[in-house]
């Protein structure tokens, strides 16, 4: 499944990025072009705005809340989506490339010494080059997906 998200959903976008879902982020103002990238690329537009219109070969899903918790339980039922743990931390929450593993002698200069320490595993994009590695972020995630896990259970 791939998503596109309008301007005003950059944080969910990096969340569902961070669950490991191809997730674009669509950042210009012209509802065209947003229109004919979701047709061109087989995408889901997810939007906060009320103006657009339903069309007709694209699946457009309204998000109504502002609370990133919310918007992220909202988008896993209308999507029917259950998010796994093992697919976290599989894009990169900047440019939704899939990452790849990296020898950790590559990224000694790129990442603070004591990370590079602590951590024998990395990630990086191939796109931007940006460098990933399993912090406290990654148990910070899972505790969020544990309570939406437990708000869409009640």
């Amino acid at each position: 499944m791939k998503l596109i998200l309008t301007r005003e959903l950059g944080r969910l976008a990096k969340w569902l990025r961070i669950f490991g879902l191809d997730t674009a982020y669509f950042k210009q103002p012209r509802f065209a072009k947003l229109l004919l990238a979701a047709m061109k690329e087989d995408r889901i537009i997810l939007t906060k705005n009320t103006r657009i219109g339903n069309h007709r070969g694209v699946r457009i899903v309204r998000i109504k809340s502002d609370i990133l918790s919310e918007q992220l339980s909202q988008s896993f039922k209308e999507l029917e989506i259950t998010p796994e743990q093992d697919k976290m931390f599989s894009r990169c929450t900047i440019c939704n490339q899939e990452l790849k593993m990296i020898a950790k002698d590559e990224v000694k200069s790129k990442v603070p010494e004591f990370v590079f320490e602590a951590q024998e595993k990395f990630l990086a994009c191939p796109k931007c080059s940006r460098i990933y590695w399993q912090g406290t972020h990654w148990g910070n995630v899972s505790d969020v997906l544990k309570k939406i896990k437990e708000g869409s259970a009640a």
